[in-house]
Order: structure tokens, then C-alpha cells, then sequence
């Protein structure tokens, strides 16, 4: 992986370098402190990820994010910040992380085995698929069966997108599996979601959160809840032919309001 450095303290920029190359394989190919240098330096070279400060010269990390999110190839972004207020806005921004400042080595030493793991991941699909993309130019006589299978591959490679999400806890952006949710509730102006690692608040529309979830397996079950399908163990029927679903591990129950019942029949097949 190649990884850039956009700091504008000195000392705090050789700390994560010297953090970089001590717990990981990423090589720093340079250290800059302005945010317009950095869009100058992103229209010569490329970088599989950038370590961003937001208190910047020129353009604020925030406003360098949202540039970088236009890319048609987009590196990863991780937040390295002293400034908390700013994790939800980062979410928003779909960053790998959040690191406050001072630095924990143990936290940077994780991060970067997270982001190896996920970069190693989506660079095998990015491989199969071009794989696919090749073989279908070399043999026009399968061309219907190739394009379904880059079609299928393509979904796959969405599906893989969608399968990990960001969950914010504590100021810090956790990247979770979709499959470790059980389900998510509408909390006034934030979504409560459950998982196999506790619970998180989402500052977002229950509605908001349900669109970044794989649509196959996340069902909106009540106006107020969102369920993971293959996380239900029991359907118990309720009042007014309703039910109330409860999930493994978890002694909370899930509602299905009377205006889904029909469609959650056609789901479960009963």
C-alpha cells in the first residue's frame, strides 16, 4: 500500500510515520502540511490511503475529503485529529477510521492491521473482476455467459461493499461486518444499532441507515426498527396477527408492524 501524510506539525507527522512503518507493510511516499498541495499531488501520483489531519493550511481536512470523494478512484481516508466534534461528519464521509491525537500505539497498530486487511481484500476482487473483464475479450464465443458472470461479479463486488459498514462509538469509526447487526432502532434523531460487539449511535434517519445495509438481508419490519433477517431464531405470534421476532444472542425483541406483515410472510415463506 502506498500512503500519503497530510500534517502540518512536524513532530506529530514523524510520530505517525515512524508508527506506520513499525506496525505495517504501507510505504510513505511523502509527508505534506497544505490541503491544496495535496489535490496537486493527487492529479500526478496515486495512494492507496491518506492520513489526514483537519486543521490544515489552504483547504481544512473536511473539505479535502469531500474533493477526494469525487475521485473516480478514491483511497481510503483515516482522520488523525486532536478535534472529537468532527467523527460524525467523518462517518459521513464513509473515512476507514478516526484517530484522536495523541496518538495510542496499540490503536494506530490496529487501525493499520484493519486497513491492510481491507485493502488485501478489495484488491483480490478488484483482481477477479479484471480477470473476468480479460477473459471476456479473448473468447467472443462466451461472450453472453462472460457478460452475465462480470454481471454477477459486479454484484458480488457491490454486495462486498455493502457486507462492511462504519459504526461510530466513542468518537472513534469502528468497521463492522453487516452480518455481526442484529438490528437497528429510530432513537428521535439518531439510530440505535445492536450488534455482536455492543451497541452504537448512528446520527443519521433510521431510513438513512437501512440504504447503506444490503437490501436482501435487512428488512425494515416497523417504521422504527430494522432487522437482519438471518440473525432471527424465533417468530412469535402477537396481537392483531402480528409478531414479535427475537434474535440470537440478544433477549430483545424486534416488532413487525401490521403493515409489513404481508411482505415478512413472503419473506420467511409462511
Amino acid at each position: 500500500m502506498r500512503a500519503l501524510i497530510v500534517e502540518d506539525e512536524i513532530p506529530a507527522s514523524e510520530e505517525l510515520n515512524y508508527l506506520i512503518q513499525e506496525h505495517s507493510q504501507i510505504e510513505v511516499v511523502d509527508c505534506l502540511e497544505d490541503g491544496l498541495d495535496v489535490l496537486k499531488f493527487l492529479q500526478e501520483q496515486e495512494v492507496d490511503v491518506i492520513f489526514l489531519d483537519i486543521n490544515i493550511p489552504s483547504l481544512d481536512g473536511m473539505m479535502l475529503a469531500h474533493h477526494i470523494g469525487k475521485f473516480a478512484s478514491k483511497p481510503y481516508i483515516v482522520f488523525t485529529t486532536a478535534y472529537k466534534e468532527h467523527a460524525a461528519e467523518a462517518f459521513e464521509l464513509e473515512a476507514f477510521d478516526y484517530i484522536l491525537k495523541p496518538y495510542d500505539e496499540k490503536r494506530i497498530a490496529a487501525m493499520l492491521h484493519k486497513l491492510e486487511t481491507a485493502f488485501k481484500r478489495d484488491h483480490e476482487q478488484e483482481e477477479r473482476e479484471r480477470g473476468s473483464d480479460d477473459g471476456q475479450a479473448h473468447n467472443t464465443a462466451q461472450a453472453n455467459d462472460e457478460w452475465s458472470a462480470s454481471h454477477m461479479q459486479a454484484r458480488e463486488s457491490n454486495t462486498q461493499t455493502e457486507r462492511r459498514i462504519n459504526l461510530l462509538r466513542n468518537d472513534n469509526i469502528i468497521v463492522t461486518d453487516t452480518a455481526d447487526i442484529y438490528y437497528a432502532e429510530a432513537q428521535e434523531k439518531v439510530t440505535k444499532v445492536y450488534t455482536k460487539n455492543g451497541e452504537f449511535t448512528m446520527p443519521v434517519s433510521i431510513s438513512d441507515f437501512h440504504g447503506r445495509l444490503p437490501q436482501e438481508t435487512f428488512f425494515r419490519c416497523h417504521r422504527s426498527y430494522v432487522v437482519n433477517l438471518s440473525q432471527i431464531r424465533e417468530i412469535v405470534p402477537w396481537f392483531n396477527n402480528t409478531y414479535l421476532l427475537r434474535l440470537r444472542d440478544l433477549e430483545a425483541e424486534v416488532p413487525v408492524s401490521r403493515g409489513k406483515v404481508k411482505e415478512f410472510r413472503q419473506l420467511m415463506r409462511i
